[in-house]
């Protein structure tokens, strides 16, 4: 392990998005700690890694233990220089007063309280340092609620209010801040959307080529290799045939 590389933190990295940042990452020249909830694979990513890489099994929604998590890490492992606040999820597809409230619990507890628990845990010493930056991962959905999209649309535009606000915060500070807002990505996204039912989540990327996500990690990494007096603050990455989250068009 060299441990004079920079170090990047991306939660969520047991596959898509995450998993994808954390190889970019990687391949770029850092040291990952890739976090999530899967132990098993985040161990297969961290052999696949090596030596600079570091697996952390937890729930971001806990918040106890993303901060126990953070606290236990090796000294050579906690200046953290890139934070990729990416798991995140949806869950359901029904109207609004159709709706279950676990999967609303769910999805406000990952995509809004995981995120500010992991900004609170590792932004302080970023801005101790003097160096640093975060790239949250919202959504199109952010931008404009589409049918059926209510609660999972509401997090993702307080993302981008979060966001905004903590590049407000650091504005005196070295300290960078991005928002990425993907289009459709075909991950595990939809079968976890419609709990398992991979025949309905394939239905979303039919008739379209839609991004991946290698495509989300090539941008995070863009803006993480930007010149230090530039801040890349926010990107919308939209498949060619998709012009908003809720116009679409499919061949």
């Amino acid at each position: 392990m060299n441990t004079q590389k920079p170090i990047a933190l991306v939660t969520g990295a047991t596959s898509g998005i995450g998993e994808a940042c954390a190889l970019r990452l990687h391949c770029a020249g850092y040291r990952v700690i890739i976090t999530g909830r899967n132990t098993e694979r985040l161990e297969t990513l961290k052999a696949g890694l090596g030596d600079d890489a570091l697996a952390l099994t937890f729930d971001v929604r806990d918040r106890e233990a993303a901060e126990t998590a953070i606290a236990s890490l090796p000294a050579e492992w906690r200046e953290i220089e890139v934070l990729v606040n990416n798991a995140g999820l949806a869950l359901g597809l029904e109207k609004e007063y159709e709706g279950d409230y676990r999967d609303w619990d769910t999805m406000i507890d990952t995509n809004i309280k995981g995120l500010l628990y992991m900004t609170r845990a590792i932004v302080p010493g970023m801005v101790e340092r003097g160096k640093g930056h975060v790239v949250n991962i919202g959504s199109v959905a952010g931008d404009a609620a589409y049918t059926n999209g209510n609660v999972y649309c509401g997090t993702k535009a307080a993302v981008k209010a979060i966001t905004d606000g903590l590049r407000i915060d650091l504005a005196e500070t070295p300290i960078r801040v991005t928002l990425l807002k993907p289009g459709l990505v075909e991950t595990r996204f939809s079968e976890v959307r419609f709990h398992g039912d991979t025949e309905r989540a394939a239905n979303v990327y039919k008739g379209i080529v839609p991004l991946t996500g290698d495509d989300i990690a090539d941008a995070a990494l863009y803006a993480v290799q930007a010149p230090a007096h530039v801040q890349i603050a926010e990107m919308l990455i939209l498949a060619t045939h998709q012009a908003s989250g809720s116009v679409i068009c499919r061949k």
